[in-house]
């Protein structure tokens, strides 16, 4: 009887284990891959714009990674500015977010690199807050993308960067503002980074790090 009541109550443990993990929300490591041109003279100092040259339609989702890239610029020594202008720099920011299960289908590779060294990675599809993925699902469902450009005055390529974060739908990670500060904390990381490097950082090393 004793073994039987050990093996009932060992069993229990296990299952509430499993029970735990499978409600567990995701939250992968941020992914940062980054160009750097040989000579990006005035990089991370300066004044310089913020702006997307894709259209987001929602707008908070637009003002939280505005915001957070801004942040993040002004920690490296920039000055933000509101508009173009001569000796002002400019960095142009797009984001996506995308099932997992419709990235590969329709994330086409867009070649990208500064100062001759190339790579690859998926092309925005837009922001897309609030999709519904239907079933509640704790495994990784979505990836969010930051991506950031910097041009010097004279419109030449000093810097390139793009960070990603795959999460579960209940993951507080998915929240647009948590992903914008998160992504933009990786993306800027050690900047600028080693040309055509790709680095994985924790959520919880960017966390430290605020």
């Amino acid at each position: 009887m004793r073994s039987t009541c050990l093996l009932a109550t060992a069993l229990s443990a296990a299952a509430l284990a499993l029970s735990a993990c499978a409600t567990t929300p995701y939250t992968g490591p941020v992914e940062v891959t980054r160009f750097v041109a040989p000579a990006p003279s005035g990089l991370g100092q300066g004044p310089i714009v913020v702006y997307f040259p894709d259209e987001v339609s929602n707008s908070s989702a637009r003002t939280a990674i505005k915001a957070a890239v801004e942040r993040e610029l002004q920690e490296l020594g920039y000055t933000v500015v509101a508009q173009e202008g001569p000796g002002i720099q400019v960095a142009a920011v797009r984001s996506s977010r995308t099932p997992i299960a419709a990235a590969e289908d329709r994330r086409g590779p867009v070649s990208v690199g500064v100062g001759g060294s190339t790579g690859s990675y998926g092309s925005g599809l837009g922001l897309g807050v609030g999709i519904n993925l239907g079933g509640g699902s704790e495994g990784p469902a979505v990836i969010t993308e930051l991506s950031v450009r910097i041009t010097g005055a004279d419109a030449a390529s000093l810097w390139e960067g793009r960070a990603q974060i795959a999460t579960g739908v209940k993951s507080p990670y998915s929240n647009v503002d948590t992903s914008a500060r998160t992504l933009a904390a990786g993306l800027f990381r050690d900047f600028p980074g080693g040309n055509g490097e790709t680095v994985t950082i924790s959520v919880k090393k960017l966390q430290a790090n605020k």
